[in-house]
């Protein structure tokens, strides 16, 4: 059973690729997933085996309601009535595994550890899937801040929310993986053993034919992505801030495809001369091609920035900040275009926009590397193998098996 905040389709947001290629992967390892989340089920896939999807009835909680629970807003919004409800009816049945898709997730984690003390659950592995390392992310967010008194303290409240939640459920499941080995490193610190991993995505999109960036291609950089998360519209804000000044001075165009908030939208474009913004883009691969330069800048935040795949393998180079890159492998950074922060990556684009020859040959050693690194398949079977190794020593601990003697006789 895989407990998750959405049905991840359609897939416009990076939480939700990951969560729904994730699914799909342990499903084609071999194992039958069910997948909870709000949203229609309309749009799901209607050819994949072994997998099922079940939305969860009514919507989520009112978010003012919500700040008065003892969750994080993440996880107090979902935890409705209706949601409760449907995980019972799902706890009914056995389960070799209950994943819980991301932190906000975790306000089921005591209901399925009561279930794992049935006999029905004994067998179950809990298994939390982290995006991030939240309790970080949320701290740099707050302490960044730039905003009123009663936000701050909002964001400060919502913080250590997390950071209990997070480390909840770090401490009691069976198993963790995490997106990168750098969030991997830090979240087993909370953890008395080793049952992590790294499952970092997997891509199954376009991919661009070879392509050569010459003077034909505009002077343009772009960035592409959703941007309704307070997070990643503050990268957004503070990025165009920094750049959009530099950029006209240097006649290089900004293009922002996907869906910006209007309040920013109509903030950033009233003080902007470089900056456009396209919307959402249904076909990326031309808009693509008709750049010379793609930026993940998200200087706050850690996990693995899905958006470098569908540069790389639309064949842009790429500009990030260091904490962005992170996730990827050493090798494949030394072929992008990175700075320590945003006035730096601002000065190293425009260093960078008419050095053809330079462009061409990072887009084409980072395609090269990426191809044989990012398999969703691979990720799956990783997952499966891993949930039942720890099935099969559960099974075999005296301890756990005391256990599960004793929720049989009960």
């Amino acid at each position: 059973m895989w407990i998750s905040r959405h049905v991840p389709y359609p897939m416009n947001e990076g939480l939700k690729v990951y969560s729904a290629k994730l699914s799909e992967a342990l499903a084609q390892a071999g194992a039958f997933v069910r997948v909870l989340g709000f949203g229609s089920t309309e749009a799901t896939p209607k050819n994949r085996a072994r997998m099922e999807w079940v939305s969860v009835p009514g919507d989520r909680r009112n978010t003012a309601v919500a700040l008065l629970n003892r969750f994080p807003l993440t996880a107090a919004v979902d935890s409705t009535s209706a949601y409760r409800a449907l995980l019972e009816e799902q706890l009914r049945e056995p389960w070799d595994a209950i994943i819980f898709d991301s932190y906000g997730a975790g306000w089921a984690l005591d209901r399925c550890k009561a279930y794992r003390a049935t006999k029905l659950g004994a067998k179950a592995i809990l298994v939390h899937v982290s995006h991030n390392h939240e309790e970080v992310l949320w701290h740099s967010m707050a302490r960044q801040a730039e905003a009123g008194l009663p936000k701050r303290l909002a964001l400060w409240q919502n913080y250590y929310k997390v950071r209990g939640l997070e480390r909840q459920l770090l401490r009691e499941v069976d198993l963790v993986s995490a997106i990168t080995i750098e969030d991997e490193q830090a979240l087993r610190a909370h953890r008395s053993d080793n049952n992590t991993l790294t499952l970092t995505p997997g891509y199954e999109g376009a991919v661009a034919p070879e392509r050569v960036i010459d003077a034909s291609v505009p002077r343009r950089a772009v960035i592409v992505g959703s941007f309704q998360w307070v997070v990643k519209r503050e990268n957004l804000a503070r990025f165009v801030e920094h750049a959009d000044a530099q950029f006209a001075a240097h006649g290089i165009e900004l293009v922002v495809a996907g869906d910006v908030p209007d309040d920013l939208k109509q903030t950033l474009l009233a003080t902007s001369r470089a900056t456009r913004f396209e919307g959402f883009v249904k076909d990326l691969a031309p808009f693509l091609a008709q750049a010379r330069i793609a930026i993940v800048p998200e200087l706050i935040g850690g996990g693995f920035k899905l958006k470098f795949l569908d540069y790389i393998f639309g064949r842009v180079p790429v500009a990030t900040v260091d904490a962005a890159a992170a996730g990827l492998p050493p090798k494949l950074r030394e072929d992008l275009i990175t700075s320590t922060d945003f006035a730096g990556l601002t000065s190293a684009i425009v260093e960078h926009i008419d050095r053809l020859e330079h462009l061409n040959r990072l887009q084409t050693a980072a395609f090269e590397q990426a191809k044989t690194l990012y398999r969703w398949e691979d990720r799956g079977l990783q997952l499966q193998q891993r949930i039942a190794e720890l099935q099969k020593a559960r099974a075999s601990s005296p301890a756990r098996s005391s256990a599960t003697a004793a929720a049989a006789s009960a």
